[in-house]
């Protein structure tokens, strides 16, 4: 296959290999020791649309089952997720992306699975939460019903066609039909105690209000099962707001912080802190950066007009310090204002180590690592002890249990 690269020279390239691409990830975590850390990646994706074909059958209404299948047929491309204008795949000039077909697995296991595991080697990752790519913008899908039985089929599929062929190292929190509070519910019951199951998942690229009274019931379900709500962000030009942007870049920057910033917002302000005290609320792919702007506003707000939240028994930030939140993309250009941040956040106990790979912005393991600032215990919560006891993770060799002993995620 010949790539055309900038200024249309041609570079020939017979096919991708994941081990050879990450061949210097695989230095620097042999250098660091990583093998002897619990490495727990919260973020990481597979790219869902190359399984239509079998996800789509799992749909339960006949009639936009027969649609999806035969559009698909049709048109030889999905026509059925909602797509959102940028230029991820390309801006960032990254070739494992029209390369990524090429990639040679073996049969008898499932692909996404023999992929992951080759990154995830790589890294010194030893579990990885599997999230969806293109159902990221299904809360932008005009038909509620299309996006519920979308998401049914794909936690059927996930549950059981992939998981259960990971050996145990991938898992996930499943994508809700969030648009439907009553086919939310359903599928937290359904899919909720099946293993590999550490939580749901809601896209915020959407409108809806997270503290509508609507969804109470949802929370609880979850809580009430020990499990993880998540709430894992994105962009999307069309939103009005950013409509007067002219560069990707912008939206980019600006999009993946924006909905998260509103949901916690309302979940704050409306005191779902107070309601759901036992539910583990994680605020994925959003950077850091907006968590200190946001506790000062809030607090600052609040202490002027207290009425306006008769149910909260303390200031916003507090609620926030004890919610929980991914890494990537981390800002780490000026590393005073990271040391703040993670002073802010109560990073030790409350930061979770996420790659977001495949994807192009990705990051290392060892960006956590590297951090002069961080205690031995600080690195070691953050790049997966924490999300082990969160999720009950065990430690893969002797080492990575007696860190966990050593920094109490694990008892004795």
């Amino acid at each position: 296959m010949d790539l055309i690269a900038d200024r249309g020279r041609r570079v020939s390239v017979e096919e991708l290999n994941t081990t050879r691409l990450l061949a210097n990830a695989r230095k620097q975590a042999h250098r660091r020791n990583l093998d002897d850390i619990l490495i727990v990646d919260v973020d990481a994706h597979h790219y869902e649309n190359e399984h239509l074909a079998d996800i789509l059958p799992f749909m339960e209404n006949e009639v936009l089952k027969q649609l999806a299948i035969s559009g698909r047929a049709k048109l030889g491309r999905q026509n059925i997720m909602p797509t959102n204008i940028g230029f991820q795949d390309m801006g960032g000039r990254v070739t494992r992306y029209p390369l990524r077909s090429s990639e040679k697995t073996e049969e008898g296991k499932h692909r996404d699975i023999q992929l992951g595991h080759r990154w995830m080697d790589a890294m010194s990752v030893d579990y990885a939460c599997l999230f969806p790519t293109g159902m990221l913008n299904i809360g932008l899908h005009p038909q509620k019903d299309m996006e519920s039985d979308l998401c049914w089929a794909y936690n059927r599929w996930l549950t059981e066609k992939v998981l259960p062929e990971s050996d145990g190292r991938f898992y996930s929190m499943l994508c809700l039909p969030f648009s439907d509070p009553d086919e939310s519910l359903r599928q937290v019951e359904t899919f909720g105690d099946r293993k590999g199951v550490a939580g749901f998942m809601v896209t915020t690229v959407r409108h809806n209000p997270v503290h509508d009274n609507c969804y109470m019931k949802v929370y609880r379900a979850i809580e009430e099962r020990g499990l993880a709500l998540s709430f894992h962000s994105g962009f999307h030009w069309g939103e009005a707001v950013f409509k007067g942007c002219n560069r990707f870049i912008s939206v980019h920057a600006l999009g993946f912080s924006f909905y998260n910033i509103l949901h916690l917002t309302n979940w704050v302000i409306n005191g779902l802190g107070e309601r759901f005290p036992k539910l583990p609320v994680i605020w994925i792919e959003s950077g850091l950066a907006w968590v200190p702007f946001l506790m000062q506003r809030l607090d600052h707000e609040y202490m002027l007009r207290t009425s306006d939240c008769p149910t909260l028994k303390k200031k916003p930030s507090d609620y926030m310090r004890e919610m929980y939140y991914s890494t990537q993309p981390m800002e780490v250009q000026d590393r005073e204002a990271l040391q703040c941040t993670f002073r802010m956040i109560n990073a030790e106990t409350q930061l979770m180590y996420s790659s977001d790979y495949p994807h192009w912005d990705f990051d290392l393991p060892t960006v956590i690592y590297d951090l002069p600032f961080l205690s031995e215990k600080a690195k070691h919560n953050i790049l997966g002890g924490t999300a082990a006891r969160l999720f009950k993770l065990p430690p893969r060799n002797e080492k990575q249990k007696e860190n966990l002993i050593r920094f109490g995620n694990l008892a004795a």
